[in-house]
C-alpha cells in the first residue's frame, strides 16, 4: 500500500485534529501566526470522528481551535481549485467570527478569528511569497483598524518552486528549510525527503523542540489507520488531487511551449487548467472514466449523483 499524503485532507485532520496530537497543532499554528497570537494550549472545537463519515459529511475536515486566551483557529487544507475560492475564504472567515456569540450575548464576547488556508495551488499570483497575511486595513494609510479578523494563506506549490529544479535534491530541499513554517511545509509537500532521525543540526533557526514535533508527525503518518469509509474518502481525494495536477501540468507545457513569459504563462495556464480542462464536468468525467464509485465522485466535487449522472450521459 502506498504511503499516505498529509496533503490530502483527511490525513491533514486525523494528523493535526486529534486529542492526542495537540502538540503538533500548537506547533503548526505558532509557526504561522505572529508574536501575540502564538497559543500554549488549545480546544479542539470539532475534532477528528471517523464516524462523520458514515454520513458523508466531508464539510468536517477544517480544524477549529480555540486558544488559552480565547482567541479562534480555523485551519484547513485546500486540495483543489476551487471556483470562487477567494469568495468562500472570506465566507468562512467571517462566520468563525460570527458563530462565537450565543443568543443573548454581547458583542463584548467576541475575540479574534484567524483563518489559516493551507492550499496545494497557487492563488495569489501577484508576487512569489508562499506565506501571505491579510487585514481589514484602511485604504490610504494601510493602519488595521479592525484587528479581530486575519487571514493566512500557505500555497504549498509556490515553497516547491522556490529555488529548486524540477527534480529535488535532498540536500538542496533541505537547505530551503530555515523557519519552523518551512518546516511543516516541508513536511505537507515532500514528507519521504525527511526521516525521524533529523536532528537540528543543519537546520538554521530551527530549535529541538521543532524538530521533536516533525519527528512525531512523520510517526503519526507511518503508523496511520484507515477505516473503509476513510479509506474510501481518501482514495477519492488524492485521485482528484493527483487529476489537478495532471491538468494543470499538462496546460503549464502548453503555454510555456508557445514562448510566454513565467508570469503570463503561469496565468494563461490556470485559465486553460481552469476554463477547458478543470471545467468541472470535464472532471466528473475523467473521475467517472477512472471508474470511481459515484458517492466518492459526489464527496469530492458537492454534486449530487444525479447531476453526476446527468453530466456523464450528456
Amino acid at each position: 500500500m502506498l504511503p499516505i499524503s498529509p496533503r490530502v485532507d483527511i490525513a491533514f485532520k486525523k494528523i493535526f485534529g486529534v486529542e492526542e496530537n495537540k502538540d503538533l497543532l500548537i506547533s503548526l499554528i505558532n509557526s504561522i501566526v505572529s508574536e501575540e497570537d502564538k497559543v500554549a494550549s488549545v480546544t479542539l472545537l470539532n475534532p477528528y470522528n471517523p464516524k462523520n463519515f458514515k454520513n458523508d459529511k466531508l464539510s468536517i475536515l477544517d480544524i477549529k481551535a480555540q486558544g488559552e486566551t480565547g482567541k479562534r483557529f480555523n485551519i484547513e487544507i485546500q486540495i483543489t481549485d476551487e471556483a470562487d475560492y477567494d469568495k468562500r475564504a472570506l465566507y468562512y472567515w467571517a462566520k468563525l467570527y460570527t458563530e462565537q456569540l450565543g443568543a443573548g450575548q454581547d458583542y463584548s464576547n467576541l475575540t479574534k478569528a484567524i483563518g489559516i488556508h493551507i492550499l496545494n495551488f497557487t492563488s495569489i499570483v501577484e508576487n512569489d511569497k508562499y506565506h501571505n497575511v491579510f487585514h481589514v486595513k484602511e485604504k490610504e494609510t494601510g493602519e488595521p483598524y479592525f484587528t479581530d479578523l486575519e487571514l493566512h494563506t500557505i500555497e504549498l506549490k509556490k515553497f516547491m518552486d522556490r529555488g529548486t529544479s524540477q527534480s529535488i535534491d535532498k540536500i538542496k530541499f533541505l537547505a530551503k528549510i530555515q523557519t519552523a513554517l518551512d518546516l511543516w511545509v516541508a513536511f505537507l509537500t515532500r514528507h519521504d525527503l525527511l526521516n525521524q532521525s533529523m536532528s537540528p543540526k543543519g537546520l538554521k533557526g530551527l530549535e529541538g523542540l521543532e524538530i521533536n514535533a516533525l519527528k512525531k508527525a512523520l510517526g503519526v503518518l507511518e503508523v496511520m489507520n484507515f477505516s473503509a469509509h476513510e479509506r474510501e474518502a481518501y482514495e477519492g481525494h488524492l485521485k482528484w488531487m493527483r487529476i489537478e495536477a495532471t491538468t494543470l501540468k499538462k496546460a503549464e507545457e502548453r503555454a510555456e511551449a508557445r514562448g510566454e513569459a513565467r508570469g503570463e504563462a503561469r496565468g494563461e495556464a490556470r485559465g486553460e487548467a481552469t476554463g477547458e480542462i478543470r471545467g468541472i464536468e470535464k472532471v466528473v468525467i475523467n473521475m467517472f472514466r477512472q471508474n470511481m464509485a459515484l458517492d466518492v465522485i459526489s464527496k469530492a466535487t458537492n454534486l449530487s449523483i444525479e447531476a453526476i449522472l446527468k453530466i456523464c450521459k450528456s
